[in-house]
């Protein structure tokens, strides 16, 4: 597996190495783990199929959360099975090229998830605030638009990031401390200069989450001013716990990814299987979290769920679909 650097060759094999103080428990790692990839894939896929085949539930919101869901089902498809080998069989080999992949779709997926919750903020905000010009503004044409412009700038960033990393030559070591290629743990094994390297990884923090979390804390912002000023204290509760479902989504997406990105900060100071703790459950965490919170504070997907459970037809002239606008 291994390949010493000579002359100008370096590694093309790498060895992931998860929690490398605790080898000896991998098994009962494995468990915990398991559970939450369960929780994710169950809770995301009935989710998804509960907004898909209900008609009652085909409006924006359900479909941005139908969009979150299929992210956090994507997402640890990308690294998971390749940990459970670890864990399991301890097979724990990947190519450069492999690693590369890898971290282009982690990565890719993971700035979707902040897009969405982004676009999220901004259906709530002209629901609130401007709730006759709604159907105007959150239609087919404008989710197209977005979509396109998004993918441009995640897609764009990301590819760049992996571009940059795929030019280093890896003579440091061929050892990599974690369960998937992290884009800035693979670059403290290269040799030679990695100052452009950091400077986009940065770059991509700020331009995807940086500003989709400015641009959420200024809808939110307005948002709760404009429901502060409603006379209709029905309409003010409603608004508040639609949006309060988001809040805590985003509460969690982005307190997991400070914590990971300052874990990486402060990495000498913390030992490494800390360091792979977090960064486990900023990516896995999310994607069990999200379908239970949907799941259970959403009304209308918590009743097609549990119609769904009981056997019983559902019958959509029943369910009134939750809409700030109406």
């Amino acid at each position: 597996m291994q390949e010493k650097t000579v002359g100008n060759h370096s590694y093309t094999d790498f060895i992931l190495i998860g929690f490398p103080g605790f080898s000896e428990y991998k098994p009962y790692i494995y468990i915990p783990l398991f559970l939450m990839f369960l929780v994710a894939v169950v809770g995301n896929s009935v989710i998804i199929f509960v907004i898909k085949t209900q008609t009652s539930l085909h409006s924006p919101m359900y479909f941005l959360i139908f969009a979150i869901a299929i992210m956090d089902l994507s997402g640890p498809l990308t690294f998971v099975p390749n940990m459970f080998l670890n864990l399991v069989l301890n097979l724990n080999g990947i190519s450069l090229g492999g690693c590369l992949v890898q971290m282009f779709f982690v990565h890719l997926i993971s700035s979707f998830e902040s897009t969405i919750l982004l676009v999220m903020a901004l259906d709530r905000y002209v629901a609130i605030c401007n709730p006759l010009r709604y159907n105007d503004y959150m239609n087919s044409s404008t989710f197209y638009k977005l979509s396109v412009a998004f993918l441009i700038r995640n897609g764009l960033l990301v590819s760049l990031i992996i571009i940059l990393a795929s030019t280093l030559s890896f003579c440091f070591s061929n050892v990599i401390e974690h369960f998937y290629c992290e884009h800035m743990v693979l670059v403290g094994l290269a040799c030679g200069e990695t100052t452009k390297n950091s400077i986009m990884g940065l770059l991509a923090i700020f331009c995807i989450t940086g500003m989709d979390l400015f641009c959420i804390c200024y809808s939110y912002i307005n948002i709760f001013c404009a429901v502060l000023k409603s006379a209709s204290g029905k309409a003010r509760q409603k608004a508040v716990h639609t949006c309060g479902t988001h809040l805590i989504v985003i509460l969690v997406t982005y307190l997991l990814a400070l914590c990971s990105y300052l874990a990486y900060r402060i990495r000498n100071s913390m030992s490494p299987d800390v360091h792979i703790l977090i960064s486990l459950l900023y990516l896995l965490f999310p994607c069990c979290f999200n379908p239970i919170i949907y799941g259970v504070r959403t009304k209308e997907i918590r009743e097609h769920i549990l119609k769904m459970v009981k056997g019983k037809k559902i019958d959509p002239e029943n369910i009134k679909v939750a809409s700030i606008t109406r």
